[in-house]
């Protein structure tokens, strides 16, 4: 086996550089066609309900691939695995700007996504392999660009684009990238990684498929009514396919638990920071994603903004949390991840509960700075709290620290947007409740939507607040530093 000990005769910069590269198109595409699914809609002639499989599929088989990433990261050297990921990405990619139906199109879409699955594990993997743990910090905050700045400009940069080119274009220029990225791995990658060869157990990867799979899917479909009607119509199914998910992915981790090198190494948890880091990541990424949810809902439905207008208003503040990224890692490195975490929570908490007196007066700047401010709380609490998580892993477990770390993170993002969307759409409808019918009116449907996204924000405000005493539990540099000297 070739040694992956001597990082010193590897090139870092570059080679970490096209990683980010390859996954910050991963990340990218999964909200790239959100405002080109109405043009999709006409080209294809199919119903919203169709359409809006091409981010749901995306997103369905990046989560089954991101805990299959972790035996995929010890069977296959960095090398082939980061190549072959760029070159399943681009095929699909290729296969997209080609399609002439739509079901060739979600096609393109789920290989796509098959390639995007591996890279972001992969890439904090290799991290965490060659960084040494005391500047590992100010390393992940370039990685927390690629996590918060990729998916929020998706949305704004499909809008301009699509002011000049039709859907296809989208692809097209993504696809130059995807070649160069390909060149520049097949140049600079390394096999870093440690390899363990361990063996293919068929039924712990169907367990998983199923389990995360289902799970992700339950949860979105649940949140996938932006009505109470339609919301109404998921539930019991949604409610049936989670807990058949839950049950299959009690099958699969009892299974991880007897084997001796199992896919996904669950005894993580027995660490109590990497389980406390792991559970406030999740909280806050609830709050995050519910919040980039619910706002562009009541600028778009409510308020009559258009997609790119919404787009625009989520900008700013994701170019906040990209430069405040790697600031926030050095800061990390210098004084751990308690206190930047607590900090950040507490700006999370302050300016969520700003939007609980949403109206149809509340201007477009006020949505704009606080947005900002809020993402400039999340950049000082998001990369500082899992970098902490996964410090204290062992490096054998840090495939699978990083596969768990983005498995949670796609499965509180579905979670938290049904539970925020589920609990709008139930206070609006009971604002609408006893009303006549003659006398419903548009004034009336918004003052009741109102309500809805208000409510849903005090609960983000809760979650927000939950994670702000939870970071009080978190270590200091000085502690984790005195744990080590003691060690």
């Amino acid at each position: 086996m070739e040694e992956t000990n001597h990082f010193e005769k590897v090139k870092k910069g570059p080679m970490l550089a096209i990683m980010l590269v390859g996954a910050f198109m991963g990340l990218l595409n999964e909200t790239l066609l959100a405002t080109a699914l109405p043009s999709i809609m006409d080209y294809f002639d199919i119903q919203r309900n169709e359409v809006q499989w091409l981010t749901t599929a995306f997103l369905l088989t990046n989560g089954v691939m991101i805990p299959i990433s972790a035996f995929l990261i010890e069977r296959f050297s960095t090398r082939q695995l980061f190549i072959t990921a760029l070159s399943i990405f681009a095929t699909g990619t290729l296969v997209a700007t080609l399609s002439n139906t739509f079901w060739l199109l979600l096609i393109a879409r789920v290989i796509q996504a098959g390639g995007s699955g591996i890279m972001l594990p992969l890439l904090m993997t290799v991290m965490l392999t060659v960084i040494p743990i005391e500047r590992r910090g100010a390393a992940m905050g370039t990685v927390g660009i690629v996590i918060s700045f990729a998916p929020a400009i998706g949305p704004t940069l499909s809008g301009w684009l699509l002011e000049f080119v039709e859907w296809r274009g989208l692809f097209y220029v993504v696809l130059p990238i995807a070649a160069i990225a390909i060149i520049g791995a097949s140049i600079f990658t390394k096999n870093v990684t440690k390899l363990t060869y361990p063996k293919i157990d068929i039924l712990s990867i169907i367990l998983s498929s199923l389990g995360f799979g289902g799970l992700l899917y339950g949860f979105s479909s649940f949140g996938g009514g932006h009505s109470a009607e339609a919301t109404s119509d998921f539930s019991w199914l949604s409610v049936g396919i989670i807990a058949a998910s839950a049950i299959i992915l009690t099958l699969f981790i009892l299974r991880q638990m007897k084997m001796e090198h199992p896919m996904l190494e669950f005894r993580v948890f027995k660490n109590p920071i990497f389980t406390l880091a792991i559970i406030i990541t999740m909280i806050v990424l609830m709050a995050l994603i519910g919040a980039e949810t619910m706002l562009p809902l009541y600028m778009q439905d409510t308020r009559g903004f258009s997609a790119l207008e919404s787009g625009l208003m989520l900008l700013p503040g994701a170019v906040v949390m990209g430069i405040m990224s790697p600031i926030t890692g050095a800061l990390f490195d210098k004084f751990g991840a308690k206190w930047l975490a607590f900090s950040g929570l507490a700006i999370v908490s302050v300016t969520t509960f700003f939007f609980t007196n949403l109206s149809m007066d509340t201007p477009y700047a006020f949505l704009v700075v606080i947005y900002a401010i809020r993402m400039f709380g999340l950049s000082l609490t998001m990369m500082p709290v899992m970098t902490a998580g996964l410090n204290q892993l062992p490096e054998s477990w840090h495939p699978h620290g990083s596969a768990m770390a983005n498995t949670m993170q796609q499965v509180s993002a579905s979670i938290g947007t049904a539970i925020l969307v589920a609990v709008m759409t139930s206070r609006a409808s009971s604002q609408m409740e006893g009303v006549n019918p003659a006398q419903i009116t548009t004034e009336v449907v918004n003052q009741a939507n109102l309500s809805g996204y208000n409510t849903a924000f005090w609960l983000a405000t809760l979650l927000s607040v939950a994670g702000l005493v939870l970071s009080l539990f978190l270590t200091t540099k000085a502690s984790e530093k005195a744990k080590q000297e003691a060690a």
